[in-house]
């Protein structure tokens, strides 16, 4: 992984920390002047729900990124490497349809998000809805480079086996590339 890429990520796990800190706050701050002082800030929910949805689309890049989704590990376990490989081509080529249906619906939906606003902070909804685009684009380019590896012969054993359910071995291996006579060819 490229230094920017390393960057670009862990500039994500510190927005998604910063966004639950935010909202655990506002929550807390709203719920203790409700009790105390029969009142609270209107603000604090309608920016918390805007949060949620910022922290669901953007963790799912980063969780993408990571190959941490879920997926059918029973079923791919059951085939040796290349099997694998092709599962591996074919479940990426369906990320990538979903993706680029996200990616379209959310640009076809932006001009109808644009022209509502939140009721309490004004804020236009393009601004909340329009993450969809930041999360199909960010999976569209993970998965052109994935698709790129595979078809290059890029993909390494310990990739191979997380992405039959093998877990400890994603991150603790050295990066091995499969050879032509590893992948069962």
């Amino acid at each position: 992984m490229s230094r920017a890429s390393q960057l670009f990520f862990r500039f994500l796990d510190i927005l998604l920390a910063l966004l639950i800190a935010s909202m655990a706050l506002m929550v807390f701050v709203n719920v203790v002047m409700r009790y105390t002082m029969n009142s609270g800030f209107p603000l604090s929910d309608e920016l918390s729900r805007f949060a949620f949805v910022w922290l669901t689309f953007i963790g799912a890049v980063v969780v993408y990124h990571h190959r941490q989704h879920m997926g059918m590990e029973t079923v791919v376990a059951q085939f040796g490497d290349r099997g694998r490989l092709v599962l591996m081509g074919i479940s990426d080529l369906v990320i990538l349809g979903c993706a680029g249906v996200l990616t379209h619906g959310t640009w076809k939906q932006l001009p109808i998000n644009a022209s509502m606003s939140a009721p309490v902070s004004g804020l236009s909804m393009a601004w909340v809805y329009g993450i969809g685009l930041f999360t199909g684009a960010g999976i569209i380019l993970i998965t052109l480079e994935r698709l790129f590896r595979l078809a290059t012969g890029r993909i390494t054993t310990a990739e191979l086996r997380g992405f039959g359910g093998e877990m400890e071995d994603l991150y603790d291996s050295p990066s091995k590339s499969l050879k032509a006579g590893e992948r069962g060819e």
